[in-house]
């Protein structure tokens, strides 16, 4: 049994932040610093971070930071990844449509990512986008689908998203919320239909190359 008896010797500021860190991951998975710079700097705390996991360790879950990036991510624990009955449990099963929407904004974040600090597209060129590899979404499914995303501080918008011209916030978290295997077995579509662009695989080989090599 993990002992927790650190929380009770916190001070009242690191105990409210630490409570509101772990009720923000299990709601969201995420916590981006450009979003929540306060509760990513503290989880982003060696210290701290080892506190957390210690306490979410009970439940079967860690966190992650990714610094470089700016995103600190709850994973299922490496003891119970395997464990028959939790290892899908904090799956959040987008459908298909959702999946391929959010491919398309992998794709449009790689495409502007290091060219300024926060990478933003237009409602249009989301669509756009869309348009190019047949994906087809009604503008109820495409609110219904930002919604969800913004959920997960995948992105975040305040423009009216019904408008071409409105304005979405790519965060980097879109690079953390479909592992490879998802990502290729929506890719296999595309290229099933010769609708993929070489230069968008060559973006998912180099993605996949990192991820090897981590």
């Amino acid at each position: 049994m993990q002992d927790l008896s650190f929380i009770s010797n916190m001070s009242d500021e690191d105990a409210y932040l630490f409570k509101r860190c772990v009720r923000r991951l299990l709601d969201t998975t995420f916590l981006v610093k450009d979003k929540e710079e306060k509760l990513y700097q503290f989880v982003a705390s060696e210290s701290n971070r080892y506190d957390m996991n210690q306490y979410l360790a009970v439940i079967g879950y860690k966190v992650v930071v990714e610094e470089q990036m700016g995103v600190a991510m709850l994973q299922p624990n490496d003891d119970d990844k395997e464990t028959v009955g939790l290892k899908r449990l904090n799956l959040y099963h987008f459908d298909q449509r959702h999946m391929k929407l959010l491919l398309v904004l992998w794709l449009l974040f790689l495409e502007r990512m290091g060219y300024e600090e926060a990478v933003y597209v237009t409602v249009g060129e989301i669509i756009d986008k869309c348009r190019l590899y047949d994906i087809e979404l009604t503008p109820v499914e495409f609110k219904k689908a930002y919604a969800t995303f913004r959920r997960f501080c995948l992105i975040d918008y305040s423009d009216d998203i019904t408008k071409e011209d409105g304005a979405v916030r790519l965060y980097p978290s879109l690079q953390f919320c479909l592992d490879i295997g998802q990502l290729k077995q929506v890719m296999a579509e595309f290229v099933e239909q010769e609708d993929f662009e070489a230069a968008d695989m060559a973006d998912l080989e180099e993605a996949e190359s990192e991820e090897s090599d981590e």
